[in-house]
Formats: C-alpha cells, sequence, structure tokens
C-alpha cells in the first residue's frame, strides 16, 4: 500500500525542502536577519545607553560628592571666620570696655586729688581764720589792761635785737 516508493520520497523531500530553503533565504531570511540584526543594535545600542547613563551616575555621584566636599569645606571656613570674627569682637570689646574703665578710674583719681586739694585749701583757709580769731581773741586779752601792753613792749623789745 504504499503508493510512492521510498527513494522517490527521500528525493521529493530534498527537492520539496531545497525549494522551501531557497524561497525562505529569498523572501524570509534578510527580514528575519534584518530584524535580528536591528534587534541585536537595538539591545547593543541599549547596552551602550545604559552603560553611559551608568558612566554619567558615577560622574554625577563624584560630582556631588565634591560638591559636598567644596560646600563642607566653605562651610567650615565661614564658620571659622564667623568665630574668629567673634573673638576679635569680644577681644575689641574687652580692650575698649579696659580702656574706658582706665579712662574713669585716671578721671576719678584726677576728680579725687582736685577734690582733694580744694579740701585741703579750705580746710587751710579755716584754720588761718580760727588761728587769727584766737590770736585776736589772746591779744585783746593781752591787751586789755595798760599793765600787760607795757609788759609785751618791754618783752618784745628785749628780743628784738638792733644792728
Amino acid at each position: 500500500m504504499n503508493l510512492v516508493a521510498p527513494e522517490s520520497l527521500v528525493f521529493w523531500t530534498t527537492v520539496i525542502f531545497i525549494v522551501f530553503f531557497i524561497l525562505l533565504r529569498k523572501f524570509a531570511w534578510k527580514p528575519i536577519l534584518g530584524a535580528v540584526k536591528g534587534r541585536e543594535d537595538s539591545i547593543n545600542k541599549a547596552l551602550l545607553s545604559a552603560e553611559e547613563a551608568r558612566n554619567e551616575i558615577v560622574n554625577l555621584k563624584a560630582d556631588n560628592e565634591r560638591i559636598l566636599n567644596e560646600a563642607r569645606a566653605e562651610r567650615e571656613a565661614m564658620l571659622k571666620d564667623a568665630r574668629d570674627m567673634k573673638n576679635k569682637m569680644i577681644a575689641d570689646a574687652k580692650e575698649e570696655a579696659q580702656n574706658q574703665a582706665n579712662t574713669i578710674i585716671e578721671n576719678a583719681k584726677i576728680a579725687i586729688e582736685s577734690e582733694k586739694k580744694s579740701a585741703m585749701l579750705e580746710l587751710k583757709s579755716h584754720v588761718a581764720e580760727l588761728s587769727l580769731e584766737i590770736a585776736e581773741k589772746v591779744v585783746r586779752e593781752e591787751l586789755s589792761s595798760k599793765d600787760k601792753q607795757m609788759q609785751l613792749v618791754d618783752s618784745l623789745i628785749g628780743e628784738a635785737t638792733l644792728n
């Protein structure tokens, strides 16, 4: 019940395969290879893009780290400048306060010395007035009688030396 001999089956199978292969090669092989090549190119482009993106991310991370380090350094410099300025302002304020205190003390010493001299002059003036009043009273008392006046004149003459 075999209608076709096995040798002819092999022959026709080979002929059909060759015809099918030629048709595939002529009409389907190039588009399939083109699609595969396009797919391969798009995958390669995607891989290159991914690699470039990864490199860009690495560069951005490095740039970010550099910028952060610069910002930290700038912040530290600004804080150091602010501390230095604060310390200078405090030192200047202390120096100014010390100078003002010294000026106030000097002025107080001068005022005290002036007040002391004024008080001494006033005291001398009062002592001189009191001395004059006492001397006037003593002299009046001494010279109130004629006998006492004569005794005083005689004693003054005795004390006086003639040249």
